[in-house]
């Protein structure tokens, strides 16, 4: 290729940084992107300021990332004046949406690239015309892609992503997702199944697979395989050591999915499982298509099906028609579930949702919510970490600490996250930990020899 020839030299030396908001989903898409980026001749760097190429990957579904987009990108306004050859750009599902997206193109003339979350794969080509005529590129795709199989650089060597479908179908009244990731799309079996064998042959011990709701995996596809039948294949792919996977809607939760967790060691003792809102009212608003009810009993038939489970779950505060009634129907369901962790959000509108038409609930009152919510879930968690003390616990170690180089992180298989002091030497091993301690969000112990 001509313009590849012609810069065949620009990249050497050059640096690059990404910065991800948002999910696993998207962190997976900054691991393609920086693949394609190293495979271009850019090594990764932690200091933005000195990139050649800076990237914001975005998240849309909460406000707050989007707020924080705008400021770091409006920081680098006088680092894009004093330094013009650098490439500063930003891709995700903020820039999908066409309201976000023009914020961008009319507020932030320091962005050079904008594409979407399904144009990565055309990087390169946005790259070089960029390059080639000094002005901004924009690439937006509406048109579902699907890549059979595509290369990226994982976050360590021990743990990888993998994409087994695309998009969502649900249509959550507040949710953003099936306007910035489109409609739901499984990849085949054959294809997901080879990629996992790559990596457990790469030496990979831990995979997460990744879908906006597992549980449809293959709803609509041409080809006949369920969710579970996918990870009991996968579960049988010799040498795995760990199988997770992300996200699951309790809808489509179904005894076969409960029956293969129970049944295959290898995939984690651990289950998200969202309930957004206790009241079964509130429930309908959302469109989430099942009740308290309905909730309740899948929570406890995984615990009962499946001894020692953790299950964690992601709750949302003053959606607009939330009542005090509707909150404490919430605060029931957490006190009887006894969730391990929780996300939780107060409620922010999205463009082009249903909810976004509603009346907002007084800040005060959502924010009083919020607190009473922590002040209910928070001592739950502790005493769900407390049980772990004397317990010994495999640990896949990850990382060193911040606070502390001498002390490294990992998770057991049910996702606690432990604190252990350990040799680095270590970090992507999976090891024995007595538990001698805990926090609401930490258990600490000791190794075992």
């Amino acid at each position: 290729m001509k313009v590849k020839e012609k810069y065949k030299d620009y990249f050497k030396g050059k640096t690059y940084n990404i910065t991800t908001f948002g999910c696993q989903m998207n962190e997976h898409d900054s691991e393609r992107i920086s693949y394609i980026l190293e495979d271009l001749g850019y090594t990764k760097t932690e200091d933005r300021s000195s990139a050649d190429f800076i990237l914001f990957n975005t998240c849309l579904v909460r406000e707050n990332a989007e707020l924080k987009l705008y400021g770091q990108v409006s920081s680098l306004k006088k680092l894009k004046k004093e330094h013009p050859e650098k490439i500063i750009a930003v891709s995700g599902c903020m820039m999908q949406t066409s309201t976000a997206r023009e914020v961008i193109i009319k507020d932030h003339k320091e962005v050079d690239i904008i594409f979407g979350t399904k144009n990565i794969n055309s990087l390169v080509d946005l790259i070089f015309r960029y390059l080639e005529t000094n002005e901004r590129v924009i690439d937006i795709s509406t048109d579902d892609v699907k890549d059979d199989y595509v290369n990226y650089n994982t976050l360590n060597d021990f743990q990888a992503f993998v994409n087994i479908m695309t998009g969502c179908d649900n249509f959550c009244s507040y949710c953003i997702v099936p306007e910035s990731r489109g409609r739901e799309e499984s990849r085949r079996p054959s294809a997901i199944l080879a990629e996992v064998e790559h990596l457990v042959e790469e030496g990979y011990k831990e995979i997460t697979l990744l879908g906006q709701n597992v549980n449809s995996y293959g709803n609509k596809a041409d080809f006949d395989m369920t969710f579970p039948e996918l990870l009991e294949k996968i579960s049988q792919i010799e040498g795995l050591k760990r199988l997770r996977f992300t996200t699951s809607h309790p809808k489509d939760l179904s005894d076969e999915l409960i029956e293969v967790i129970k049944n295959n060691d290898n995939i984690c003792n651990y289950f998200h499982l969202p309930l957004q809102s206790g009241s079964s009212k509130v429930l309908k608003d959302m469109n989430r298509k099942y009740d308290q009810e309905k909730y309740i009993e899948r929570a406890k038939k995984l615990r009962e099906e499946i001894p020692g489970i953790a299950i964690s779950t992601d709750i949302i505060v003053g959606y607009p028609t939330e009542t005090e009634e509707d909150f404490k129907e919430t605060l029931k369901v957490c006190r009887e579930i006894e969730f391990d962790s929780a996300f939780t959000f107060k409620y922010s509108p999205r463009p082009k949702t249903r909810a976004a038409k509603l009346t907002p609930i007084d800040d005060e009152i959502v924010q009083d919510r919020f607190d009473r919510l922590l002040d209910t879930i928070y001592p739950i968690f502790n005493e769900k970490n407390k049980e772990y003390i004397g317990k010994t616990v495999e640990v896949l170690l990850e990382s060193e600490s911040k606070n502390n180089p001498d002390i490294l992180t990992g998770r057991t298989d049910t996702f606690k996250l432990v604190h252990v002091k350990a040799s680095k030497k270590l970090i992507g091993e999976i090891v024995k930990v007595k538990i001698t301690d805990n926090t609401s969000f930490t258990i600490s112990g000791e190794l075992v020899e």
